[in-house]
């Protein structure tokens, strides 16, 4: 009787622990942020640019501003699916089922150079934490872009309650805006924002495998420029960042970086001579920053590199090509390369693999399926500023693979 009875039993069990093995397959198998790789965010040769700027109604509520930039000439809708949703973690899996689908009936503006959403969205009271997700494929070779933004979560202080807007009515989606440029902001709340200006300047941060920290200023300068009117364009004339809020008392606020009109690209010598110092020794970059003449001594240090004029030639624009990329990719109250971000994207080249965490963001160059890969960790750091703020995870460890890239650039063989 009890060998009956444990015979029976058998079939149930197994079919319980099949369903168990095919249910955790199944999750292993689904898109999460944790476990997609968004190196398309970052390749020079994405054909759109993808953003998420909340506006914070209130605790809950949110209005996401949904920019789409097109890099590629005569960008059609047709071309690509648009789709979001609201997660509540970064090991959530997305998939058809919960993402909501964007029709061209959902624009709410379709211009030369952007598409533009805009979607309400409330937060439900139990929820801790709350991710905005964009998914885009490009239906023509199935490429697909993603981005995210924290609306509430440990690193988040807070989001604005205003929208910054080009004159054309697209929001303010740059990491950056040029000297004299204006902005017009828009507020349902009090007729007037406050500014406040940082004339910081920062210094190149030190190599990954420099495990000592970096010098911080004891003090910051800040310029309390009082209240401007809202709904009216503001110039923002200085170089430096801002920070704008409705309420001085809160947390809540955005920060926008200006920068000189040649921004991207490089502005002096001068400023190309701070700039080749993630491939330069400690000797050569002194003596380009004592020579009376930076563009004769920069001339002989790219042909002191490759002792071959058009080698040196190319090496120089694939570099400064590098920084440009660097800066409008990373910029926040710092240039772009002088973030860590930048530094590693301007000597190793955009990552093979790009993964999140909510405290980190993972960079992986070489084969993602090799154990010869090499990780570079950005880990997250609540920020003011910025609801974004990474900072590397120096080691020595990364100094052999640090070493290689710039032996490469500096014999004029770095290709991307």
């Amino acid at each position: 009787m009890i060998t009956k009875a444990i015979t029976k039993k058998i079939p149930f069990l197994l079919s319980i622990f099949l369903l168990s093995v095919f249910s955790s397959i199944e999750v292993v198998g689904q898109q999460t942020l944790e476990s997609t790789n968004q190196a398309l965010r970052y390749s020079r040769y994405s054909r759109l640019s993808l953003k998420i700027i909340p506006v914070q109604e209130s605790p809950r509520n949110f209005i996401l501003q949904i920019p789409i930039e097109k890099l590629e000439e005569n960008a059609v809708f047709s071309d690509y699916t648009f789709s979001f949703t609201i997660l509540s973690s970064y090991n959530q899996p997305f998939t058809d089922e919960n993402l909501t689908t964007l029709s061209e009936s959902d624009l709410k503006l379709n211009t030369q150079n952007h598409f533009y959403f805009e979607q309400r969205i409330r937060v439900p009271d139990e929820q801790q934490v709350a991710i905005a997700f964009l998914k885009v494929v490009d239906t023509r070779q199935g490429d697909e872009y993603y981005y995210h933004m924290d609306l509430i979560s440990p690193f988040v202080l807070g989001h604005p309650n205003f929208g910054a807007y080009f004159g054309n009515n697209i929001p303010f989606d740059q990491s950056f805006l040029i000297q004299e440029e204006a902005l017009l902001f828009k507020t349902k709340g009090p007729a007037s924002l406050h500014s406040y200006f940082y004339p910081a300047s920062f210094e190149a941060p030190y190599p990954p495998m420099e495990i000592k920290p970096s010098p911080v200023p004891r003090e910051i300068e800040v310029i309390d420029e009082g209240d401007f009117l809202a709904n009216i364009p503001k110039d923002f004339e200085k170089k430096g960042y801002y920070f704008i809020q409705s309420d001085t008392n809160s947390t809540e606020g955005l920060m926008i970086k200006t920068a000189p009109q040649a921004f991207p690209r490089v502005e002096s010598w001068e400023e190309m001579v701070d700039m080749v110092v993630y491939i330069s020794t400690r000797r050569e970059h002194e003596a380009l920053l004592e020579a009376e003449d930076k563009k004769i001594a920069l001339d002989q240090y790219w042909i002191g590199l490759t002792k071959n004029e058009e080698t040196a030639k190319t090496l120089i624009r694939e570099y400064f090509r590098q920084i440009e990329f660097a800066n409008i990719l990373f910029t926040d109250f710092k240039e772009g390369w002088k973030t860590d971000k930048g530094m590693v994207y301007t000597v190793m080249g955009p990552p093979n693999g790009v993964t999140f965490r909510q405290n980190a963001e993972i960079w992986t160059y070489g084969d993602l399926n090799s154990n010869s890969k090499i990780n570079f960790t950005f880990a997250r750091v609540k920020n003011i500023l910025t609801p974004n703020y990474y900072t590397l995870n120096r080691s020595r460890a990364l100094q052999p693979e640090w070493f290689k890239s710039i032996t490469l650039w500096r014999s004029g063989k770095m290709d991307f």
